[in-house]
């Protein structure tokens, strides 16, 4: 399959450029951009470095991809974003670099949907098959683990985790970790039930879902401390595997989770 980049685009001469790949009209790809096979660039397009893109990526118009932070603390230092394979990046989306007071680069997996006009902070870290809906906001430093479902104008504080297979309603403002498999919504964020519907959807059997909506009230409706709440899901661990993204999420969490 053959390159095809687009005589008004502007390709720095260090840039790495894959096989198949197409880069659009007016677009910018500056220098330290690597550029996997068979992605496709579209019009006005700006793609800063260092960057590195895996396989088959898309990236719509007006996307800013690798730009430097707006952080304050941000002096120029060598840092980077790495995006892994078949991801769809969305018209107006702004992806930063990392910031060396923390990773030093911000990552983003495999298969992820991140829609018009999201923005991703310094130092995030997105996992794979995730979806961010229009105009979310995620500051630096958060993590979005596999599956995550952030509906749109979802905001996420720096530093804030949301788990596996956890969903966030329209406008939620989050400023605590949201456990694996819990759906938000509010603003504040409040956790509401557990995403049984996404669930269902992957393949996760009745029973499963049955434990982990037990998992849920445990946590959730029990009245428990947090130390007697890992061990009654310590208990459940025993009856499935499902249940330890539970237990991942609380004893991980720096901020504490949504109430």
């Amino acid at each position: 399959m053959q390159t095809n980049i687009h005589p008004t685009a502007i390709v720095d001469e260090s840039a790495k450029i894959g096989t198949g790949v197409s880069v659009g009209p007016y677009t910018v790809v500056g220098p330290g951009v690597e550029i996997g096979d068979g992605c496709e660039i579209a019009s006005h397009v700006v793609l800063s470095g260092p960057t590195r893109l895996g396989r088959n990526n898309r990236i719509y118009q007006f996307a800013s991809v690798g730009q430097d932070t707006p952080d304050k603390k941000y002096r120029g230092e060598h840092t980077t974003l790495v995006i892994g394979d078949n991801n769809v990046i969305r018209e107006g989306v702004t992806i930063h670099r990392g910031t060396v007071q923390d990773r030093g680069e911000t990552t983003i997996g495999n298969d992820n949907l991140i829609m018009a006009y999201a923005h991703v902070g310094h130092d995030s870290v997105i996992g794979n098959n995730t979806i961010l809906v229009n105009n979310v906001a995620l500051a630096g430093h958060v993590v979005v683990r596999d599956w995550a479902i952030l509906s749109g104008f979802s905001l996420v504080h720096q530093f804030c985790t949301i788990g596996e297979h956890a969903f966030t309603g329209m406008g939620a403002a989050i400023g605590k970790d949201v456990p694996a498999y819990v759906m938000v919504a509010g603003n504040p964020a409040e956790a509401k039930t557990i995403n049984a519907e996404g669930l269902r959807r992957r393949g996760f059997s009745r029973d499963d879902i049955a434990l982990i909506n037990k998992a849920y009230k445990i946590v959730y409706r029990r009245g428990l401390t947090m130390q007697e709440a890992l061990e009654a899901l310590a208990e459940l661990r025993e009856q499935s595997v499902v249940v330890q993204p539970w237990i991942d999420s609380l004893t991980s969490s720096a901020r504490g989770i949504v109430r």
